[in-house]
C-alpha cells in the first residue's frame, strides 16, 4: 500500500519565528513522518486514536477541533463520531464527552442532510450499505461502503457510493476467464470503458466487464448509488488500479 505524505505547515505559520524547532517537530516529524506512516495505520485509524487521546485528557480546544475536521476528511461520518464520543464518555468522563460533542456538532453540522439521505437510501434497497470501504479508499474519489454478501460459489459484494463518488480507472487482469459483473441495486450510477461513452446504471442494469479492459464505475453526481459486484473466476486474476477519473471527465456526464 503506497503511503500518502501528509503536508503540515501550521507549526511554521504560528510558531516558526518563536519556536522554530517545535515547528519543525510538529510539521516534519509528527505529521510528515508519524502521520504519514499510513501503510501501518490508515489515516482514519490515526484520527480515531488521536481524538480518543485528546478527549481523554480533557483537551477540547482548537487542537481537538482540527483533529475532528481531519477525521471528517478521513471518512468518519456524523453517525460514527456520535457513537465514538458516546463510547469514550464511559471511559474518559461525561463532562469531557459533552465538551467534545459541542465541537463535533459544528464540524459535522452540514452533514445532517447527508446522513438522512444515506439512511433513506438504505431503506430503499434490500442489501446492506455495509462499512466504510477503507481498504480501497485511496482508489475512490468520495466515500464508498462495502457489504460482503457471499464468499461461497461466486463471491460478490454490495458496493455503495455517495453522490459523486467513483473509483479510479482500473483493469481486472486475467490470463483466461476473469473480469467482473455489476448489477444495479438502487440509485443511479455510471460505467465507462476506455474509449467508449459512459453507460447509465439503474436498478436491474447488468454490466459485463471483460478481463483486461480499462474502466471505471460510480455514482451520478446527484444520487446515491449501489451495485452488486460479482467476481468472475479466472486464472492469474489481479486488479490493476490506475489514475483517477478527472473532474473534467466526470462533469461531462448528465
Amino acid at each position: 500500500m503506497a503511503q500518502q505524505k501528509i503536508v503540515q505547515t501550521a507549526g511554521r505559520q504560528q510558531l516558526g519565528e518563536f519556536a522554530p524547532e517545535f515547528a519543525h517537530l510538529n510539521d516534519d516529524i509528527l505529521f510528515g513522518e508519524v502521520w504519514s506512516r499510513n501503510d501501518l495505520l490508515s489515516l482514519r485509524d490515526r484520527s480515531l486514536v488521536t481524538i480518543t487521546s485528546l478527549i481523554s485528557q480533557g483537551i477540547t480546544d482548537n487542537s481537538l477541533t482540527f483533529h475532528l475536521q481531519e477525521a471528517k476528511k478521513n471518512g468518519i461520518t456524523r453517525t460514527e463520531i456520535a457513537e465514538i464520543i458516546t463510547h469514550i464518555a464511559f471511559y474518559a468522563g461525561w463532562p469531557k464527552a459533552w465538551a467534545a460533542f459541542n465541537l463535533a456538532k459544528n464540524v459535522w453540522n452540514d452533514d445532517i442532510k447527508g446522513d438522512d439521505a444515506k439512511a433513506a437510501f438504505q431503506r430503499s434497497m434490500i442489501f446492506p450499505i455495509g462499512e466504510p470501504n477503507t481498504a480501497y479508499a485511496k482508489y475512490f474519489q468520495g466515500n464508498s461502503y462495502l457489504a460482503r454478501i457471499s464468499d461461497s460459489q461466486i463471491p460478490f459484494s454490495n458496493v455503495t457510493f455517495e453522490p459523486g463518488c467513483r473509483n479510479n480507472w482500473h483493469i481486472h487482469r486475467a490470463t483466461s476467464g476473469g473480469g467482473q459483473m455489476l448489477v444495479g441495486v438502487a440509485g443511479r450510477g455510471w460505467y465507462q470503458e476506455e474509449g467508449k461513452p459512459a453507460q447509465e446504471i439503474l436498478p436491474g442494469t447488468v454490466i459485463h466487464i471483460p478481463a483486461n479492459v480499462k474502466h471505471w464505475h460510480g455514482a451520478a453526481a446527484d444520487s446515491w448509488f449501489a451495485h452488486l459486484a460479482f467476481e468472475i473466476p479466472g486464472e492469474n486474476a489481479t486488479n490493476e488500479w490506475l489514475e483517477p477519473v478527472t473532474d473534467e471527465e466526470y462533469n461531462q456526464l448528465k
